[in-house]
């Protein structure tokens, strides 16, 4: 317990001695970085995923693809990359700390370049110390998918999801110990390596020397180096939470005073922002230079039995480079902060999507969810639509009944007559005791002349163009009955009430599965299509071939924006209720929301558009800093 003193100790003295020379490398490595080596990784990942020739749009899609040959080179390519790039950071680190501190720039210059002399050595301690976590972690990614294919694959994913029933909790129970059991074995061999990375790029050392030399030096020191490992840790992770905190309690209500001009509000904003950024850039440094610290004064302290680096000779000096550098992040920072003030816009419309209706106020996909998204202000409605034993088209999401109805069987194998006698509304509450699944039928009628629907397509195996021809049957059926109600109500009041008759123009059929679309364009052309992703992996997707992405809300940033005003496609995110998030999804200039609370959304934009242009750049800005 009394090294870990002694080792902050060592670790604080090294920063502020080297504090410039670290900056440097930060800033130099950092440019390198963004403007070389992450592109072009990326670009080769990208190229890479492109091979397989499907969009890769949730979790499981992307598991399917892992689990190839391909797919798990891709995977270990991509691993390698990221490590290798914490590697090269780290190890120049590592060389400014144990060096004399001299011209600070020159340092970081030849710390940039030390470790870039051993990349090979990088590399192969990367494959070594990485793959060896690989492989320990495997057993148990084997283990868990056992137990998941023996315990919970018979269920539906979704029910799984929302119930959570005792299977799920068995599952969890017999997984448990084998998660501990990985995560000792994992923390211990990473202690053991722990001093391999500067062993290597101090004593040139190879790979497995460089692990072999850590074991020896860590040999009867692992509860010590763990403890450091987690008390560094906890203070990287409490540093950003803190510095948010003092900028709310400190800064921000004095935002709330400032009179509603812009020639007022812009300077202040970008003053508040520009701080922040620069704090932001501060953490970020202490945290990488920490950890690369501790390693680098942990192995002086076991290897040399020296407590810190050298102290700088006498009558060292920056000299105007690193006022000249430091000037640059501060510029840097100011430009960040103009980027984002200017990217507010102070006016904006969104789509209300309710998502299976006004879900969390009536039970889901049922008449009674869609006539309260109606009152709740919702411009389109989402519902999901399967295909009955007989081809009939129903409202319901699950592939069974078993969460709503507490019945195992499956919708493709009943009727719809069987189904109208299931109750789905009783879980919900004793005021929706008898409600029945409604067919597509009965949504458009509810509909007619008050909103529109988006019809999520959920097809079983195999019977996508079946359940797409089948939608686009009750679509027709629905536009005769409409085109006969005007024709029979001449007035303007009575025509409005019978529903537009374009109804294939006025609804957008949505689906899960990139294919589909392509079905959906065989049978109607000029139908609208939503593709609907968890996720979308750069280099998979091809951002034609649909009207609307709707993307899962925290995978939504402004490069994906920047993207759907690029291919000119509508991005829509999927599924918040919490009316901050929501706030923030409408900052960032998306098309659409689809939530539980179409109330709740409704309300958020009423109350934006009473705001002033002063306060509506205070409330973005607020959601900025949250983000």
């Amino acid at each position: 317990m009394q090294a870990l003193p002694r080792l902050t100790g060592d670790v604080l003295r090294s920063m502020r001695e080297h504090l410039r020379p670290l900056v440097a490398y930060h800033l130099f490595f950092t440019l390198l970085a963004s403007s070389l080596l992450l592109p072009a990784a990326g670009w080769a990942l990208a190229h890479l995923l492109g091979h397989f020739g499907r969009p890769l749009l949730s979790p499981g899609a992307l598991l399917e693809i892992l689990l190839t040959p391909g797919g798990q080179a891709w995977l270990l390519a991509a691993l390698g990359v990221i490590f290798l790039l914490l590697y090269l950071q780290q190890a120049g680190m590592t060389l400014v700390a144990v060096r004399p501190r001299d011209h600070h720039v020159r340092l970081a210059f030849e710390a940039l370049w030390g470790c870039l002399r051993r990349l090979p050595a990088l590399s192969g301690l990367v494959v070594l110390q990485v793959g060896s976590q690989l492989l320990l972690a495997l057993p148990l990614v084997l283990a868990l998918v056992g137990l998941h294919d023996l315990i919970l694959g018979h269920l539906d994913s979704y029910y799984v999801q929302q119930v959570r029933p005792p299977a799920f909790w068995g599952f969890l129970s017999a997984a448990l110990p084998l998660v501990l059991l990985w995560a000792v074995a994992a923390a211990t061999l990473y202690t053991r390596w722990h001093l391999a990375l500067p062993v290597l790029i101090l004593e040139e050392a190879s790979p497995r020397r460089a692990l072999a030399r850590s074991v020896a030096l860590t040999r009867g020191r692992g509860h010590d180096i763990a403890l450091s490992i987690l008390v560094l840790l906890a203070v990287i992770l409490a540093l950003p939470l803190a510095a948010s905190a003092a900028f709310d309690a400190l800064f921000t209500p004095l935002l709330g005073h400032l009179p509603d001009r812009q020639a007022v509000l812009v300077p202040a904003m970008l003053g508040y922002v520009g701080l922040y950024v620069l704090v932001t850039l501060a953490i970020a440094f202490l945290g990488i230079a920490a950890n690369a610290l501790m390693g680098a004064c942990l192995y002086l302290r076991l290897a040399h039995r020296e407590p810190k680096p050298p102290a700088p000779p006498p009558g060292t000096h920056p000299g105007r480079l690193a006022w000249a550098v430091e000037l640059a992040v501060v510029l840097f920072a100011i430009s960040q902060a103009w980027l984002i003030v200017n990217r507010f816009e102070l006016r904006e419309e969104v789509a209300i999507i309710a998502h299976r209706g006004s879900s969390l106020k009536a039970p889901e996909n049922t008449l009674a969810a869609i006539d309260q998204a109606i009152v709740d202000g919702a411009d389109l409605i989402e519902v999901d639509a399967r295909l009955t034993a007989d081809e009939q088209v129903v409202l319901h999401h699950d592939s069974s009944l078993a969460r709503l109805a507490g019945d195992s069987r499956r919708i493709a194998d009943l009727d719809r007559a069987s189904l109208a006698t299931v109750d789905v509304g009783s879980w919900f509450g004793d005021p929706f005791v008898g409600t029945r699944i409604p067919g597509l039928d009965e949504a458009l009628v509810r509909v007619r002349g008050r909103a529109a629907l988006m019809i999520e397509l959920k097809p079983a195996a195999g019977d996508g163009g079946t359940l797409v021809r089948r939608v686009l049957d009750v679509l027709a059926e629905e536009r005769a009955v409409r085109l006969a109600c005007r024709e029979r109500a001449p007035d303007g009041i009575r025509r409005a009430a019978c529903g537009e008759p374009a109804v294939l123009e006025q609804v957008a059929l949505a689906t899960q599965a990139y294919p589909l679309l392509a079905e959906i364009e065989r049978q109607a052309p000029r139908a609208r299509t939503i593709l609907l992703a968890q996720l979308v992996m750069r280099g998979t997707l091809p951002r034609r071939g649909f009207d609307a992405l709707a993307l899962r809300h925290n995978r939504i940033d402004a490069d994906e924006v920047r993207r759907a005003h690029h291919y000119g496609y509508r991005l829509h995110a999927w599924t918040i209720n919490d009316p901050a998030r929501m706030s923030r999804l409408i900052d960032l200039g998306v098309d659409g929301i689809i939530t539980d609370r179409p109330d709740r959304l409704a309300a958020l934009i009423a109350e934006r558009h009473r705001l002033g242009d002063g306060a509506l750049m205070l409330v973005k800005l607020r959601n900025w800093l949250r983000g």
